[in-house]
Formats: structure tokens, sequence, C-alpha cells
């Protein structure tokens, strides 16, 4: 009696642990794609500033009027710095989700197997008796 009562809770608390990662799984991995498009838009943004940067520095080489852009290029190149900060941030949570989302499907099958092996839940298909 009390050996089912173990099986109970335990089955319980891994099925509750399973409806966790099956909501969560989803979540990190649209998460992971949003990341991966906000990465993308990153290096295109930092391309368009060091072509930016290069314009500006050729149109102040063959300009006859003494402008000086040098202060707008320093801000262009110190934005650009941001953008390849932001950028390694963003690296680094992606490889913390890819990471995530592996540790949650390895998980997921461990605890699958298990209440397989415990009998708790049968491998069989839902539509057969």
């Amino acid at each position: 009696m009390a050996s089912s009562a173990v099986v109970a809770t335990t089955s319980g608390k891994d099925a509750v642990a399973e409806g966790l990662l099956d909501v969560l799984k989803p979540a990190i991995q649209q998460l992971d794609l949003h990341v991966h498009s906000v990465r993308e838009s990153q290096v295109e943004l930092r391309e368009h500033i060091d072509n930016l940067a290069t314009e500006l520095c050729r149109i102040n080489e063959h300009q006859k009027v003494a402008l000086d852009l040098d202060p707008y290029v320093k801000k262009l190149l110190n934005a650009r710095r941001r953008v390849v900060l932001v950028n390694n941030i963003l690296q680094n949570a992606q490889e913390r989700l890819r990471r995530l989302n592996h540790n949650v499907a390895k998980e997921t099958a461990r605890r699958k197997t298990m209440l397989e092996a415990s009998g708790a839940f049968p491998s069989r298909s839902p539509s057969k008796p």
C-alpha cells in the first residue's frame, strides 16, 4: 500500500514537471527565434554604420569647405561599438537558451523513460485500449 502511494506521488510530481517542461519548451524556442532575428538585425545595423562612417570620411576628405565631420564619425563608431556589445550579449543569451532547451529535452526524455520503466504510464498509443 505504501509503495503504491510513493509511486503515485512520484508519478504526480513527474507529471507536473513534464507539464512544466512542455509549457516552457515552446516559449524557449520562440525566444530563441526572436534573439536570432535581433542578432541578424544587429549585424545589418553594424554594417550600415560602417558604410556610413566610411562615406562620411570620404566626404570629409573631398570637401573644399572646412566642415569637421570627425565628431559625427566618432559618434557613429561609438554607436557601432554599442551595437557590437549588444550583439555579444544577445549571442551569450542565445547560447544559454540553446543549452536550456537542450537540457529541457534531455530531462523530458529521461523522465518519460523513468515513467515508462516504472509502469505508471505504458508506452501504448492512446487509441489502443
